[in-house]
């Protein structure tokens, strides 16, 4: 009788009648991981948070996509001549499950152990003096740069979304690597830019568009912070004290869906606006939505 009954209702709705039948959409999303911080002194920039864009497919009713927005990874302290610390990841789960690893934290310009070498992320973090550069994740972002060893002992850029961190030269450190545009809201934003190397020579690196933070000089303060929900890496600083690392931006998440099928069910507070025939989810922090 279940079979006979299950034909019946698939009948029934061939000529008009009962529930209209489910028809799958999909939704595109946006997935940002937290920047890496930079170093300490004459040291490299944080690299840019991983990102992540795609689409999930044939999205059903019912189903509860939760969000984990990634924090930001912390500067390495004043004069500690130490690393930065990576980002944190950001995730997706419910339809599939995305993970937008986190940057990696760039180099210090102590000499102990693997401490000027920049950490591998998101986007790899740059490289104090003669370390290694921080490597990226395939798919989500690019290389630190390369720090100068000798009279002018600079540091590298991280690296941003949409390029390579920039060596150090002799007079400046290395530039952040750029972000990457999206027009997922409906406008071009640009997320996930490495953050500048610091400089004991010089000036500071730039910082990457996308929210990188800029690298200082010598005697020029802290280096800047990348920005709040873009993903950026932070600024290497320069050689005198003050001379902490820049914090990287936090990450984020955005959804965008036809508006016909949107449900209205969140958690977490969720920015919710429109672009054409579609309504945009920006999650700034972590939460949920129910298809």
């Amino acid at each position: 009788m279940p079979r006979l009954s299950s034909l019946a209702n698939n009948a029934a709705r061939a000529f008009g009648f009962g529930s209209p039948p489910i028809i799958p959409y999909n939704i595109e999303y946006l997935s940002v991981a937290g920047g890496g911080g930079g170093g300490s002194r004459s040291s490299g920039g944080g690299g840019a948070g991983g990102v992540l864009t795609n689409t999930f497919s044939e999205a059903s009713t019912g189903v509860t996509l939760t969000v984990t927005v990634g924090g930001s990874g912390a500067g390495a302290g004043n004069n500690t001549e130490l690393p930065g610390t990576n980002g944190v990841n950001t995730t997706i789960t419910g339809i599939s499950s995305i993970t937008s690893t986190g940057g990696g934290g760039g180099g210090g310009n102590d000499g102990g152990g693997t401490n000027r070498n920049g950490k591998s992320g998101g986007s790899g973090g740059g490289a104090s003096r003669a370390g290694s550069i921080g490597t990226g994740t395939g798919g989500q972002g690019n290389n630190g740069g390369l720090g100068l060893e000798g009279s002018s002992f600079n540091g590298g850029g991280g690296g941003g979304k949409g390029a390579v961190g920039g060596n150090a030269g002799a007079s400046s450190g290395g530039v952040g690597g750029a972000g990457s545009a999206s027009s997922i809201t409906g406008g071009s934003v640009t997320y996930a830019g490495g953050g500048g190397g610091g400089a004991y020579t010089g000036s500071g690196g730039a910082g990457g568009s996308g929210g990188g933070g800029a690298g200082t000089a010598a005697g020029a303060g802290n280096g800047v912070n990348g920005t709040t929900n873009l993903g950026g890496g932070g600024g290497g600083s320069g050689d005198s004290p003050p001379n902490a690392g820049g914090s990287g931006g936090s990450g984020v998440v955005i959804l965008s869906l036809p508006t016909v099928h949107y449900t209205g069910t969140t958690t977490g507070s969720p920015t919710v606006s429109t672009s054409g025939d579609n309504t945009v989810l920006t999650f700034n922090g972590s939460g949920t939505y129910v298809t």
